[in-house]
């Protein structure tokens, strides 16, 4: 159902005119067809009233006002039938599988009794802030540090971390590599996020999710690219993919 407010824009209407106007998005497919009389003999009013409404609304005639409608009450109907996930789901999944989606959720989001490291550096690290505040609502146990850390908060926990997982467009920024290398040499399972290109921090880590990078040699992120926005998306993804297979147990 689509709110009538977001096409009135604060035009004062009757009750009438609010009638009329729900019966016409309500009838979309039809109401062309039928006209402006048919309109008005089903609503129990006249073809002047169907006019003003429409002119009310800022539009020539009826048939302004129709084709007017028409795009949003399409966009209404897609954000109706289509899950938010599956909307961009082709593109935040276009380098990655189903099976890196349940090796995940196997490897970092089933852990117990163990830690979830998390690292990232620069603009990197505010998408991992918003991974560690949504794990932290789901009850993990998880601990972040940035460039900004002492190497002391990953050395000083590592026998009680399970996983860790690291953030970074370039995959080769070397303070992040160093991190790495450090948790795989305790046995530590390892995930990273980095652009689709081959990079050092996919190679290294044990499960890597890609993500399309438009400027890949913008390492001031001074240009827009999807990386960020998508690495949303994909954490988005993941941890639906986690609710509902455990929801389904």
């Amino acid at each position: 159902m689509i709110d009538i407010t977001k096409i009135t824009q604060g035009v004062a209407l009757s009750e009438m005119d609010e009638h009329l106007l729900t019966y016409i998005l309500d009838n979309m497919d039809t109401v062309l067809q039928k006209g402006v009389r048919q309109i008005a003999k089903d609503n129990y009013t006249s073809p002047a009233s169907v006019i003003r409404l429409s002119k009310k609304l800022g539009y020539t005639g009826f048939i302004d006002l129709y084709y007017h409608l028409l795009p949003l009450v399409n966009a209404e109907e897609v954000d109706e039938e289509l899950d938010f996930f599956k909307i961009d789901r082709s593109l935040i999944m276009k380098h990655n599988t189903k099976d890196k989606v349940d090796t995940f959720i196997e490897k970092v989001l089933l852990l117990e009794d163990k830690f979830i490291f998390i690292y990232a550096a620069g603009f990197s690290a505010i998408t991992a802030e918003y991974l560690y505040k949504k794990l932290l609502l789901l009850g993990k146990q998880v601990i972040i540090a940035t460039s900004l850390d002492s190497i002391g908060v990953l050395e000083n926990n590592l026998k009680n971390i399970g996983a860790f997982v690291a953030i970074s467009k370039s995959g080769e920024t070397q303070g992040v590599l160093d991190k790495m290398h450090t948790a795989k040499n305790s046995g530590i399972y390892t995930v990273s996020f980095t652009k689709e290109s081959v990079n050092r921090l996919g190679e290294l880590s044990d499960l890597n999710f890609k993500i399309t990078d438009q400027h890949k040699l913008d390492d001031r992120n001074l240009l827009p690219n999807t990386f960020f926005p998508f690495t949303l998306l994909l954490i988005e993804y993941l941890l639906s993919s986690y609710l509902n297979e455990i929801n389904d147990v």
